[in-house]
């Protein structure tokens, strides 16, 4: 049986960066594991385990994993905070809520992650 998301993990050049920028942007405290020199950094949002993992081109690929997508109030209003905090424009808003409200937007992090908000 499935329960909820648990982890969302993001494959990064620098994984300690990462965490550290987000954890900026979400106010929330930056959790790290190094392992002989690697750090694996996350982030706890609303119970749910925010990973940033070394990128291994060998062992995963940047752009072949899914988008997480945050639940948002206002996805306009949390979408110009990302931008004026560093992100780029990726693609939407869209109204994927027929006829609901319900609006999806991604945008890229300065490391090259591809993050998505959804919301109204």
């Amino acid at each position: 049986m499935f329960n909820g998301i648990r982890t969302i993990m993001i494959f990064a050049e620098d994984p300690e960066k990462s965490a550290r920028w987000w954890g900026g942007v979400l106010q929330t405290e930056v959790h790290l594991d190094v392992d002989g020199g690697a750090v694996y950094a996350w982030l706890d949002v609303a119970g749910v385990e925010f990973g940033f993992h070394p990128l291994d081109e060998k062992r995963n690929r940047r752009g072949g994993s899914p988008v997480p997508y945050w639940a948002v109030d206002d996805v306009d209003d949390v979408r110009r905070q990302l931008l004026d905090a560093g992100c780029t424009h990726h693609r939407g808003p869209l109204d994927v809520g027929d006829g609901t409200g319900r609006t999806i937007a991604q945008v890229t992090d300065p490391f090259g992650n591809v993050i998505g908000i959804d919301g109204f």
